[in-house]
């Protein structure tokens, strides 16, 4: 019999298979598709020799992950690249602001009456980052913080709606810029906890950068395999699993699904029926024959470009989309240009290049033309550079990774209390009414993104309960 059975390959059951394995633990992991990855895979999508992340592709939580981080994932191929500027935030004009590695850099590019301001908000957190990134991602209400102050005093920061944040700032640059951070959890601006968000992916800039990995994402999770393996571990792959019963004898389960999945597979009824899955996005995988001709230098070099004129036109993208139901006029953009730090993704002097706007949950229209519209506000000429492109709405996304119910890559509104207390309100979010059966997917705590870890934190609670015997 084994210790533990993982359902499911991404990052966090792949990382929960390793943190097992790590303490002599027998761990398989069964993956539908025949490949591992989950979030963090790449694909030729496009054309040949064009190879693209169909998810994630940019890493500011996982390059800053402690999980990650605690494993020797550079012996088994990973290697973070980065860009010249972590991601920059261009406007109509030709401008940018910029969030670069330096907080001088990034202060001056909003100009001298908000440059201040952000420095205040930044200093205070930068200097305990380590720590603070380690207390708010770890398991929550039964760790004790490392740093209790700190963490306190972000929360007192983070905790208000970002809206409230961002009256610090004067300008429409920084403004703009931090509504961008926010949008890329899905969330309306004015949520709880929303100013926490913008203020993470900040501080994670600065700490260590926005990188992409050498050669994809799929690097990510090849090395979290390569690693468990050599741990001892097995994988499975093109296994679908549709029941407990067709998984072999094991102490513990542990799942890197939806809990929607989970429910249906595991036979808990309507034990998470109160769980909510929020909007989705719509994506292009693009194969250029160039860069991006972006007005704005600045997005020249960076490897994430934030697409949105203003606080307000973000702001009125978000809603449109999660709270009125319908896709944006103007879609604020989430693009990432991995081809300018890592050549190899696409043939001599050509270039790889994506973009999401947020549509409704579930949606089944086609956003290309609104997305490649806004794209041209900033990029005159874009569209002549395309040589191919790869659509995925809502239908599309969810099929490719069954986690992504309707379209939602956060696997749940990361949105109200639900981005702080996941998939259910109790102090053991990883355990489930069975007591042999864990969930560690972005559904629970510290939710979405590629960083491993939920799927740390669930292996602790499994780990506790084999020990009891």
């Amino acid at each position: 019999m084994l210790d533990a059975v993982i359902v499911g390959a991404g990052p966090n059951g792949l990382t929960a298979a390793v943190e097992l394995a790590r303490r002599g633990f027998s761990v398989a992991v069964f993956e539908a598709r025949d490949t591992v990855g989950g979030g963090a895979r790449t694909e030729e999508l496009t054309l040949p020799g064009f190879r693209h992340d169909p998810c994630s592709a940019a890493h500011p939580l996982g390059v800053n992950s402690p999980a990650f981080r605690a494993m020797p994932l550079e012996r088994y191929g990973l290697e973070w690249l980065h860009a010249d500027l972590p991601m920059a935030h261009p406007f109509p004009d030709g401008s940018a602001a910029v969030l670069a590695r330096s907080v001088a850099e990034t202060a001056a590019s909003f100009g001298p009456l908000d440059a201040g301001a952000y420095r205040r908000l930044v200093a205070p957190f930068l200097p305990q980052w380590d720590t603070l990134v380690h207390d708010f991602m770890s398991l929550p209400l039964t760790a004790l913080p490392r740093d209790p102050v700190t963490l306190a005093r972000f929360g007192l920061t983070g905790l208000p709606p970002s809206t409230w944040l961002m009256r610090r700032f004067r300008d429409e640059r920084a403004k703009a810029l931090f509504a961008g951070l926010v949008a890329h959890v899905i969330a309306p601006l004015d949520g709880i906890a929303t100013g926490a968000v913008g203020l993470v992916f900040a501080l994670a800039a600065h700490a260590r950068g926005w990188p992409v990995a050498r050669g994809g994402s799929q690097s990510i999770s090849d090395a979290l395999t390569a690693y468990l393996r050599d741990l001892g571990g097995a994988v499975h792959t093109d296994y679908e699993v549709k029941r407990l019963d067709d998984l072999p004898p094991a102490r513990a389960y542990v799942f890197d699904t939806s809990p929607t999945s989970l429910s249906r597979i595991a036979g808990f009824g309507r034990y998470y029926d109160n769980y909510r899955y929020g909007a989705a996005v719509f994506k292009v995988d693009y194969a250029l024959d160039g860069p991006v001709p972006w007005t704005a230098e600045e997005a020249r070099t960076a490897g994430t470009v934030q697409v949105g004129a203003s606080r307000a036109e973000i702001g009125a993208a978000l809603h449109a989309a999660s709270r009125e139901g319908r896709a944006p006029d103007a879609p604020f953009l989430i693009t990432v240009q991995p081809s300018v730090v890592d050549p190899s993704r696409a043939p001599a002097g050509q270039h790889v290049f994506w973009a999401y706007g947020h549509v409704p949950h579930g949606w089944t229209g086609d956003l290309t033309d609104a997305i490649e519209r806004q794209l041209e506000r900033f990029a005159p000429g874009f569209r002549d550079r395309v040589l191919a492109r790869a659509t995925a709405g809502p239908p599309e996304i969810a099929a490719r990774n069954a986690n992504y119910v309707g379209g939602d890559i956060a696997c749940g509104a990361a949105s109200g209390l639900q981005l702080l207390l996941r998939p259910r309100l109790t102090a053991s979010p990883y355990t489930t009414p069975h007591p042999a059966v864990f969930i560690c997917s972005s559904a629970t705590p510290p939710g979405p993104g590629v960083h491993g870890m939920a799927g740390h934190n669930a292996a602790k609670a499994v780990w506790r309960r084999l020990r009891q015997g």
